[in-house]
């Protein structure tokens, strides 16, 4: 397969501004189109994308909603590690081409240090992932006004967003033939500004084939509100501690991508990314794939959003992470699937506003193997 570089960021100010967009149903058969990393450090949003054991330590009291955990789940070679705060991953093992095992995502060696995280590395993002303009919105002819923490913008639902808080452990199968955990947070009304009492799931489950599902679901039990959680992981292929991801090739199939402002804000346009550095487009089989030559790893990404942002860790610099290891800029990248960013304030982008009667639901599935 052809390899195309990526071009570099105009700025460091603008590494997390672009955001790239795909709609399926239009979505063209290109030429084969493998991007590699190289000298590239930004932060996209894609639209429109398809989708077709268990070990406890508990940090202080309490009955599952007040104390901190760590969660293992096992299935052949592959493993995953969580923590009831924030429903973050911590870990994910599986083998290269050598048969060798890497955990290959950022991260803490112990859940008490993700309180003090700044990177949300593996976090379960919301209530609403991504920037919010000017931290506020208008619905049903109600002005909100939410809690700032990125400038005067709110970023994956505000300081003390859905990573910031401890989940319930509703259910886990730590011995199932397809392991699984469920966590369960009950955001009230008011919380950093959003209307409404709503009931977020996420359910981790390893499957046949190294296979990894991530669900989320949520629920507004009296008020109309935006929801849109994401995935966090920080992935390196290569294992977390090998370095940067530059030589990573990635394929991203979207057609369209949503420009942004100064302040990483949509400006309400979606543009066709031919001719453009955002064109990732090699067919339509899947929504995203990752290749690290060195270790063999391939992972293949399947989701039901219409949007995925890209993040390749341009703003990520010495921080400590597993065994010590210093995570520098360009460490890892992110795919995170998602409603457009900042629907609330765009009428014209798909809604992400959810009723009693319009509950949410966001699949992804990860596909490990070698090549």
């Amino acid at each position: 397969m052809g390899t195309k570089p990526i071009q570099p960021a105009a700025s460091s100010d603008q590494e997390a501004a672009e955001n790239k967009t795909e709609e399926k149903r239009d979505l063209p058969r290109s030429k084969n189109r493998v991007v590699t990393m190289a000298k590239y450090c930004s932060s996209l949003l894609l639209i429109g994308l398809s989708l077709s054991a268990l070990l406890v330590v508990a940090f202080g009291a309490g009955d599952g909603e007040t104390k901190i955990g760590t969660y293992e789940l096992k299935k052949g070679k592959m493993s995953l590690k969580v923590t009831n705060y924030g429903a973050h991953m911590m870990s994910f093992i599986v083998p290269d081409k050598y048969g060798k095992l890497n955990d290959v995502i950022l991260g803490y060696d112990t859940a008490e240090a993700y309180k003090n995280d700044t990177n949300s590395f593996g976090a379960t993002v919301g209530r609403v992932a991504n920037r919010i303009a000017g931290a506020q919105f208008t619905l049903n002819g109600t002005l909100y006004k939410l809690i700032p923490n990125d400038g005067k913008n709110t970023l994956h639902g505000g300081p003390l967003g859905f990573s910031k808080v401890i989940w319930k452990v509703t259910d886990y199968k730590p011995n199932d033939v397809e392991p699984y955990i469920v966590f369960q947070y009950l955001s009230p009304n008011g919380e950093q500004g959003f209307p409404g009492d709503v009931v977020a799931v996420v359910k981790y489950t390893l499957l046949a084939y190294n296979q990894l599902s991530i669900k989320m679901k949520a629920r507004a039990l009296n008020k109309a509100t935006p929801v849109n959680l994401a995935n966090h992981a920080y992935w390196n292929l290569g294992g977390h501690d090998s370095g940067d991801i530059l030589s990573n090739e990635l394929e991203i199939y979207a057609s369209r991508y949503t420009p942004t402002d100064g302040e990483l804000i949509p400006t309400g346009k979606v543009v066709s990314v031919a001719g453009t550095p955002y064109d990732f487009l090699k067919s339509n089989s899947v929504a995203a794939v990752v290749h690290d030559r060195k270790s063999g790893r391939v992972m293949e990404l399947f989701t039901n959003q219409p949007a995925v942002q890209l993040y390749t860790s341009g703003s990520l610099g010495d921080t400590k992470g597993k065994g010590g290891v210093v995570y520098k800029k360009s460490g890892a990248l992110c795919l995170e699937t998602q409603g457009y960013p900042d629907a609330v304030n765009h009428p014209n982008f798909p809604s992400t506003i959810l009723t009693p009667s319009k509950p949410y639901e966001h699949q992804m599935l990860l596909r490990f193997f070698t090549s």
